[in-house]
């Protein structure tokens, strides 16, 4: 199935957003929708998944969490694939705090142009 460009420009503006450091939280939170659903290992500290529903909680998290992390991450997309009714989003994290490069996988449905839904899995601590 191919992907629909506004569909690929989305989850390429949340990668962006996430490159903007603490500017990004606001423009990360406007490409979820009212009733969104994120689910993230980071925030426990403990790699267990988190959830977060709604725009406004979602919001927080990008808020206290671009406050946290090491002033040279980058994120970076590595590719995009469809898979079923979801994107499947693969990429690569990097900071000169980090022993290596982290990897990870996105899960993202989305709905009128937003994002409902986002599950973000850890792959492993390399890039190899």
């Amino acid at each position: 199935m191919a992907i629909k460009p506004a569909d690929q420009a989305l989850v390429e503006s949340y990668y962006a957003a996430m490159r903007m450091g603490a500017a990004g939280a606001g423009p990360l939170t406007e490409l979820f929708s009212d009733d969104a659903v994120y689910i993230e290992p980071f925030s426990g500290g403990d790699g267990r998944a988190r959830t977060h529903v709604s725009k406004r909680i979602i919001g927080e998290f990008f808020k206290n969490a671009v406050n946290q992390r090491p002033r040279d991450m980058v994120v970076t997309m590595n590719r995009i694939d469809a898979e079923g009714e979801r994107l499947r989003a693969e990429w690569t994290c990097t900071s000169s705090l980090f022993a290596g490069p982290m990897r990870g996988v996105d899960l993202y449905t989305l709905r009128d142009g937003k994002i409902a839904r986002l599950e973000t899995s850890l792959l492993n601590n390399r890039a190899d």
